[in-house]
């Protein structure tokens, strides 16, 4: 059975531009540049609503695949997926700034809660870890 979750065409920075309020829409283009420069790759929409960079297998069973790193900026909290589970990661949530963990995301209320310079560094951490 094939991942609900799949890599579509919709281009990011329009579905950044297009997210319901001003504060996601900005926080949208600030995410966009961070993990875009973190990363040194571009976006792909993944489902309706995740801005991913790279490919891996997905953490459930199935062999399917899903981002390496990635966000998506929903109306209660932005998650932040891939940034948990690789070395280094807990001393940079230590100092991330206002965040809650989940089953393989962050969770935060918005960017103002968090040092950007810090989750830049967890960006970057972990995609790194992902290319070995």
């Amino acid at each position: 059975m094939a991942a609900k979750t799949q890599p579509t065409d919709v281009d990011p920075a329009a579905y950044c531009a297009g997210l319901p309020t001003a504060r996601r829409r900005e926080e949208g283009a600030r995410l966009l540049a961070l993990f875009g420069e973190a990363t040194g790759t571009e976006a792909v929409i993944w489902g309706p609503s995740i801005v991913g960079y790279g490919e891996d297998p997905s953490p459930t069973p199935g062999g399917d695949t899903w981002p390496r790193v990635g966000f998506s900026p929903r109306k209660a909290s932005i998650s932040l997926y891939g940034l948990q589970g690789v070395p280094g990661a807990e001393e940079l949530l230590a100092r991330l700034g206002k965040h809650r963990l989940g089953a393989g995301c962050v969770y935060v209320n918005g960017l103002a809660d968090v040092d950007e310079e810090v989750l830049a560094a967890l960006v970057a951490l972990a995609w790194r870890h992902g290319e070995g």
